[in-house]
């Protein structure tokens, strides 16, 4: 017998069903919520087209982008939108490269001990335009490995402790590769190595800043910058093809979310209460 109240198949209603579309959600003064990864939680303190700004109850501040989903209020994913009425969120205030609002100007801060290290001059370049500012504000100083094989002795040269941190940011760390069993050796409750997938720093630029769809497939046992260079038929050296990409580069959004959250993460690292 079939019965009337289900009908020919009891699961059609559950395979019509739609997933739910994210809610927006106006991004007022005050409201709290989590960014989708639930590594930082805060009220938004700061609005414009392009990103918000959140402040966590330590006071620390983080800027993200108003993408889709990125946001969870009350555990639920939403999409942040700028306000309506900005009237209590000011949208004229300068903004560094990294969409943090700009401090007043003030004399230069004596350098903190801790540290944050990257692999290379491009790295520490790009590192310099987008967060420089920022940086400089909080006493930070940025160096270069010149590789990552050069990670154990530098470390061991520094000597990080308590109000002494480091922090390190390394090309292409992923699983089982040369760059994690290295990082592996070194880390420590004053040590924090994190990384991004890309082969090179090159690759963090989104690949429409330099006009182009996407990043050139490099043969194995061809060197990466070389091979991309034939392949965008750009005829330059790798110096002057970095330096067409970073003049492309203006400010956080022309950079990929896998770097951007990566560098945030260091800075808190070294910069929170009793890093030095």
């Amino acid at each position: 017998m079939r019965s009337q109240s289900y009908g020919s198949d009891v699961l059609a209603a559950g395979r019509r069903r739609q997933r739910r579309p994210v809610p927006q959600v106006e991004a007022a003064r005050g409201l709290v919520v989590e960014d989708a990864e639930g590594r930082f939680c805060g009220a938004v303190v700061g609005c414009d087209k392009a990103a918000v700004t959140l402040e966590d109850r330590q006071g620390r501040r983080r800027v993200f982008p108003l993408t889709p989903a990125a946001f969870l209020f009350e555990g639920r994913p939403v999409t942040l939108v700028r306000p309506a009425v900005q009237a209590d969120v000011p949208s004229a205030l300068a903004r560094t490269a990294s969409g943090s609002v700009a401090a007043p100007s003030s004399r230069a801060r004596v350098a903190r001990a801790s540290r944050i290290y990257v692999e290379g001059r491009h790295d520490a370049e790009l590192v310099e335009k987008i967060w420089g500012d920022d940086l400089r504000d909080v006493g930070v100083v940025v160096e270069y490995l010149e590789g990552v094989d050069h990670l154990p002795e530098i470390t061991a040269e520094f000597r990080p402790g308590p109000g002494r941190r480091l922090g390190v940011l390394v090309d292409h760390l992923v699983p089982g590769s040369k760059e994690s069993r290295i990082a592996a050796g070194v880390r420590s409750p004053d040590v924090l190595i994190v990384g991004h997938p890309f082969i090179d720093i090159w690759q963090a630029v989104k690949p429409s800043v330099i006009g182009i769809a996407r990043w050139p497939d490099v043969p194995r046992g061809t060197p990466w910058k070389e091979g991309t260079l034939r392949a965008l038929g750009w005829g330059d050296t790798p110096a002057a093809g970095w330096q067409r990409i970073l003049r492309s580069v203006r400010t956080f959004s022309d950079l990929e979310p896998e770097l951007l959250g990566r560098v945030e993460e260091l800075i808190d690292f070294v910069t929170e209460a009793g890093a030095g």
